[in-house]
């Protein structure tokens, strides 16, 4: 199978022009047309602003869908809320895990959080009151990655270390499916109609479950080393997956036997950098300093160009970019 990268180049090379970095901008400083006299493209009030206030690394961090708030999740065992805009002040703590947040995702409408740790459970929190609505605690071992359906039922799926991914319906009490495996499950996503979950693990595959029939009916192979996290595109059309072997993979789940396809993309690296890519060209469009750790997560906002980056510097940094 095709893999994105061609011979004699790596996930991470350029091809192509120099990629763009962040603009030479004080942290907190002015909104102003921009350097140079540009026009700014976001609502951020300055093209780069720098959030602290996590005691341990960051692991996880996401932005609800109305693109108003920031939830991250650290080593420190909470969960922060961050306004975007303004002064990007955090206005609420979530109290609750006894160990880290590993991830964490809001629920399509944007009044839930949805958080998983090695603590071995999964839990639900209100946004507007900041209480733990759901413990979901049936996992043996760490629970690494979590997702919500997007459409009909609320359900959640959620993988583990345990080697099982087990689906969860929040009006219900305890899983109401578990997928076994043989190797620890370290990312987990839903197929945009809710009919189907990905799974993704240490045996370096990608696997379709289909709900109904309770099985596996498809493999994805092509990444080499353990893959650490999954994204379906907004539109549902494709699979974004991220392996320990230094490569992005894009899936293309449209047709009837998912192949890798070569959209922009965003990914976090061990050398502390923020990689933008042109999927259609392969290009990096962005490469991204700042962080003094590694950078663990970044996301796009769901309607302006802003880029937002946690890492195990404790820090999130948020940015804008030049393009919509």
């Amino acid at each position: 199978m095709q893999t994105l990268p061609r011979e004699g180049e790596n996930a991470l090379s350029v091809v192509g022009p120099r990629p763009m970095e962040w603009s030479t901008v004080p942290y907190g400083g002015p909104p102003a047309p921009g350097t140079n006299g540009k026009q700014r493209l976001s609502s951020l009030e300055s093209p780069i602003m720098l959030l602290t206030g996590h005691q341990s690394a960051i692991y996880t961090m996401k932005f609800n869908p109305a693109g108003t708030v920031i939830a991250s999740g650290s080593h420190d065992k909470e969960i922060f809320l961050w306004n975007v805009f303004g002064e990007c002040k955090n206005f609420m703590v979530l109290k609750g895990h006894k160990n880290a947040v590993l991830d964490l995702q809001w629920t399509t409408d944007g009044s839930q959080i949805i958080s998983a740790s090695p603590d071995k459970t999964l839990r639900a929190w209100d946004v507007e009151t900041g209480k733990q609505i759901k413990k979901m605690a049936e996992h043996s071992s760490f629970v690494n990655s979590c997702c919500p359906s997007r459409r009909g039922p609320p359900l959640i799926v959620s993988g583990s270390d345990d080697g099982t991914a087990k689906l969860w319906d929040m009006r219900q009490r305890g899983a109401i499916q578990t997928f076994p495996d043989k190797y620890q499950i370290t990312a987990v996503g839903f197929a945009d109609a809710s009919d189907k979950i990905y799974t993704g693990g240490i045996d370096n595959d990608v696997k379709v479950w289909d709900l109904r029939r309770n099985e596996v009916t498809m493999t994805l192979q092509g990444h080499q080393d353990m893959i650490t996290g999954m994204q379906l595109s907004p539109d549902g059309s494709y699979l974004l997956t991220n392996g320990m072997d230094s490569k992005l993979c894009i899936w293309d789940m449209r047709v009837p036997t998912p192949h890798k396809t070569v959209v922009k993309v965003t990914a976090g690296s061990s050398d502390r950098m923020v990689y933008v890519w042109d999927t259609t060209s392969r290009r990096i469009l962005y490469k991204l300093p700042g962080h003094t750790g590694s950078v663990n997560e970044c996301v796009f906002h769901p309607s302006e160009p802003i880029i937002g980056s946690c890492s195990s510097d404790k820090q999130i940094y948020l940015g804008e970019l030049g393009f919509h």
